[in-house]
């Protein structure tokens, strides 16, 4: 929880880790979920405003090759995203 709240900076200006005391308020107001769902989608935008020869926008479309093994195929990264936006309700 330290990691996605981040750091907070006191007022004498040095930035300190939050206590266990300032992560319980804002997760008894916040919904989780919604929050990692959001940063997801803010991720993929990240990732989609790269060039297109980085290599995190390369791997994105990447397309393995070879067979799959037997079964239902494995979901993507990018097919869980495209259904969290479909539930909150986002457009392209």
């Amino acid at each position: 929880m330290r990691k996605i709240f981040g750091p907070v900076q006191n007022e004498d200006g040095p930035w300190r880790n939050r206590t266990n005391y300032e992560l319980k308020e804002p997760i008894e107001n916040a919904d989780i979920v919604r929050f990692i769902k959001n940063r997801r989608i803010a991720w993929l935008g990240h990732v989609m405003r790269k060039n297109d020869k980085r290599m995190p926008k390369r791997i994105l479309w990447w397309k393995p090759i070879g067979r799959r093994i037997r079964g239902r195929p494995r979901k993507r990264w990018i097919a869980d995203i495209e259904e969290d936006m479909q539930i909150m309700g986002i457009r392209r």
